[in-house]
């Protein structure tokens, strides 16, 4: 049996199931073309009969492999649809495409799975929430080259997550004042330091300047300890400059680079991909415009298929109890999906990386709900406000892994613990 791209979806209409689904997997394959039925009915000649053409269709037409109906909703979620009298339904689709009518390039696939289905008259909403490739594309796409071992072995911190921290405010320092800042990080012990995605290169601070600059900090901190902190620097820009960048922080000794994936988009991705020889850290800013809708969009562990082959090593989401808006469940979902093999023999897992407003009190949620030290908890806030400072701040997250991780409840850690037990205290005043 030919292996085939599948891609399972959840949509909303209030047309019968079959014809929603069926208008889907025609848009997704053939288009706007209706065959005899149509406006524009086949010529016979240099394309053949019409029995010919429609064999042709036949073999490039997307299959519908499942279609479960989820019951009946209220309302339409989103405007602009054929609404008919009668309830709305959701349903989860699942369809199928031959990989010889798509190719193997990944922006093929994204247009063939993520295309113009989203604004089908027939849907009152429609998500793209999950991908399945075959295997062939392991040879066709670059997949991460570090993953989660390489970052591990980069860093040479095993067994427990990793604490990190972006770098606040995200712009305004000059290349001097973010070393500063970097080196305060470094000596409170974190493993992990990024630029934040609004931070690039600018005349207020240099990108060139910037890596020199925070580097020294690095390798200080490096030469006194023996424990090297790995920095992603924020290379987003043309292709050109992407790679001119990544060669600035080899030459200087760094150890990861990071890009704005929409941004760069996937082609900007797979050519720094080749290039680099850094592991690649993947910064999802503008997601919420993606995502944010329930009935609208890609779900996060459908995309994060298509990062991870195209390159990246690491992938930035939101963290428990998140200052944004995105739930608990879904942040499950997506940390999940990052360690999940994309094939059985071949992992080509990334290191989820947990941000936006994480502190000590959000440790056990992460633990209980992920049950695994392959993570990055990136906790700038939760380290830089410690009442007794950064160096503190940093304890109090290790210890309050080390509470979870042993089954310890974090007041009974704490109550030994100061650095732990002022952390929880300011974070609890803090969400009062």
């Amino acid at each position: 049996m030919t292996p085939r791209i599948e891609a399972d979806y959840l949509i909303e209409t209030a047309f019968p199931l079959a014809e929603a689904a069926a208008a889907v997997a025609r848009e997704q394959s053939l288009g706007a073309y209706t065959g005899a039925t149509g406006p524009n009915p086949p010529r016979t000649g240099a394309l053949g009969s019409l029995t010919a053409q429609e064999a042709r269709c036949a073999r490039v037409m997307a299959r519908i492999e499942a279609l479960d109906d989820l019951g009946p909703v209220a309302a339409p979620a989103l405007p602009g649809s054929h609404n008919r009298a009668g309830a709305h339904r959701r349903a989860s689709l699942t369809l199928s495409w031959p990989v010889e009518s798509v190719g193997t390039t990944l922006p093929a696939v994204m247009t063939t799975v993520a295309g113009n289905l989203f604004e089908r008259p027939e849907c009152s909403g429609l998500k793209l929430t999950a991908i399945r490739l075959p295997r062939r594309f392991a040879s066709t796409a670059p997949g991460p080259a570090f993953g989660i071992t390489g970052t591990r072995r980069l860093m040479g911190v095993e067994g427990r997550p990793l604490l990190g921290a972006i770098i606040k405010p995200s712009v305004g320092y000059t290349p001097e004042e973010t070393a500063e800042v970097a080196g305060l990080l470094c000596a409170a012990g974190v493993d992990f330091i990024k630029d934040d995605a609004l931070q690039t290169d600018s005349r207020i601070c240099p990108f060139e300047e910037r890596v020199r600059a925070v580097l020294e900090r690095v390798d200080e901190h490096a030469q006194r300890t023996g424990h090297r902190v790995m920095v992603a620097f924020n290379l987003t820009g043309a292709v050109d400059e992407m790679r001119a960048r990544h060669d600035t922080v080899l030459e200087h000794g760094g150890t990861c680079v990071m890009v704005s994936l929409g941004a760069v988009g996937l082609t900007g991705l797979e050519a720094l991909r080749r290039h680099s020889q850094l592991p690649i850290h993947g910064d999802r800013a503008g997601w919420g415009a993606v995502d944010r809708h329930p009935l609208l969009g890609i779900a996060f562990p459908a995309m994060q298929t298509i990062w991870r082959l195209a390159g990246c090593d690491h992938l930035t989401l939101n963290g428990f109890a998140n200052s944004l808006t995105e739930p608990d469940t879904s942040v499950v979902r997506s940390a999940r999906a990052l360690t999940l093999p994309l094939w059985p023999d071949l992992p080509m897992t990334a290191m989820p990386v947990l941000s936006s407003g994480q502190t000590a009190l959000t440790v056990p949620a992460t633990w209980a709900s992920l049950q695994s030290p392959e993570l990055i908890f990136a906790a700038g806030g939760g380290i830089m406000t410690h009442p007794d400072g950064p160096g503190a701040g940093v304890t109090a997250l290790r210890e309050a892994f080390e509470a979870v991780m042993a089954g310890t409840p974090l007041a009974v850690y704490a109550s030994k613990r100061p650095a732990l037990a002022a952390a929880l205290a300011a974070a609890g005043a803090a969400r009062a």
